[in-house]
């Protein structure tokens, strides 16, 4: 990204990397780390997290790197930062923790456990970078009032169709215009989609048949792009968003939108089948005729709405970016700019009988659907990303949504309590009438 590889080759010269340190050696968390030790100048992974150590002794062992550090202590982890030898450890914690230690990457994808690093973080001044939809999701915005009255960044990461998605946002509000919808480009959309249906997918693709699921059956979308709604203010239109499906260019999917709801309060939204996929794209408006008059001269079409798009998303290639704005210039890639806009809720994937227990994102028992909040709270919607472990109340129909009173919560969640706070403090629940201003970092 330009200014930010700038500021990095003089952190390069100068002998001062940023120092990242991540949780989570899966498969974002390694290829991440082949980048920064490849193609990142003026920035080192110091240290990695991983329940099983060996996985990332691997991704360090796959760069080059021999000379590990096996630490237990936060006085080790220090040692062997200040020696230059990257560290290994089951303990998230050290990592949060550690002078030496300028941002955390949260790459686990988990909810419960992603919240206790994320706090841990926050709370010992670390930035954080996540790469983890459904974390921030669910509890984004109450995590972010706590980095911010900590003095850092919390924000997930470029690369991923979020972040993305808010650079070319950010961008049409540079030169003028005015963003009236924000969108995604989907592929495939089957609510009915398991483990077993994806199965083959997944192994030909190196994921967990789990993330497979929750890319198939719409949960995937819904928190990619709540995490744009609840950044900018834009609501969806309905829940589940509109999604048409159009497999025309995204320049011209732009009718299959309620054009008034686009021009009140813009939405949040995507289209199913369109290309260039995977891609994302952004409607605007400009309201001076003369700017118009040079918008066609410069081939953006006659409007009334334009477009602008990127056709990829190249997630772990462009991570080192959001590290890198974060220490550096204090900004977020994509952050909740207040209370929520939309939760993302959960909805039986089968007939559920009273007495089960709900298996969570990506499996066989519910699906995750984009709701407004101010509806999701008022009908006392379950967040999906609350519902893995909850026992079922009642027999729930296919395809209803659950409600907190059909379910019993596991005690003793720290996500559950976060959610709490969360609904506690924007007790009056975000207004969807449009959009924020511009975002500003924290």
């Amino acid at each position: 990204m330009i200014l930010v590889d700038a500021a990095l080759r003089r952190r390069a010269e100068e002998g001062r990397p940023v120092r990242l340190a991540i949780v989570g050696a899966g498969t974002m968390g390694t290829k991440v780390t082949r980048q920064v030790a490849t193609a990142t100048p003026g920035m080192e992974v110091v240290a990695i997290s991983n329940r099983h150590p060996e996985r990332a002794e691997a991704a360090f062992r796959a760069v080059g790197h021999e000379d590990l550090a096996a630490v237990g202590s936060v006085a080790e982890l220090e040692r062997a930062i200040a020696q230059g030898r990257p560290a290994v450890t089951d303990d998230p914690g050290l990592l949060c923790q550690a002078d030496g230690v300028d941002a955390v990457m949260e790459a686990t994808g988990t909810i419960e456990f992603g919240a206790g690093v994320v706090s841990a973080a926050i709370a010992h001044g670390k930035h954080v970078v996540t790469s983890n939809a459904e974390l921030q999701g669910t509890l984004g915005p109450v995590l972010k009032t706590r980095a911010d009255a900590a003095g850092v960044v919390l924000t997930d990461a470029d690369g991923d169709q979020p972040g993305v998605i808010m650079n070319l946002y950010r961008f049409a509000l540079g030169v003028g215009m005015r963003p009236v919808l924000l969108g995604n480009v989907k592929g495939l959309q089957d609510p009915y989609r398991t483990p077993e249906t994806q199965a083959a997918f997944a192994a030909d693709a190196g994921i967990s048949p789990l993330m497979a699921t929750s890319f198939a059956d719409g949960t995937k979308i819904s928190y990619e792009m709540a995490l744009v709604a609840n950044a900018t203010g834009f609501p969806v239109g309905r829940r589940g968003a509109h999604g048409p499906r159009w497999e025309g260019h995204v320049e011209e999917g732009v009718d299959l939108f309620p054009r008034e709801q686009m021009l009140e309060t813009g939405l949040t939204d995507y289209l199913l089948g369109a290309h260039p996929s995977p891609g994302v794209f952004v409607y605007a408006t400009h309201d001076d005729p003369v700017q118009r008059h040079s918008l066609a001269y410069y081939k953006m079409g006659p409007g009334p709405i334009y477009t602008f798009y990127a056709p990829t998303h190249l997630c772990h290639f462009e991570v080192p970016n959001s590290v890198a704005r974060a220490v550096l210039f204090g900004d977020a890639t994509v952050a909740p700019a207040g209370g929520p806009v939309v939760e993302v809720v959960a909805l039986a994937k089968r007939d559920l009988e009273a007495g089960e227990t709900l298996d969570g994102i990506g499996g066989f028992d519910t699906y995750g659907a984009i709701e407004n909040a101010p509806v999701a709270h008022g009908e006392g919607l379950l967040p999906m990303g609350l519902a893995e472990g909850c026992r079922v109340l009642r027999d729930i129909p296919r395809d209803e949504a659950i409600a907190e009173a059909d379910v019993e919560r596991p005690p003793g969640r720290l996500a559950d309590a976060l959610h709490a706070e969360q609904l506690e403090r924007f007790s009056a629940p975000t207004p969807s009438t449009g959009p924020r201003p511009t975002p500003t970092g924290r």
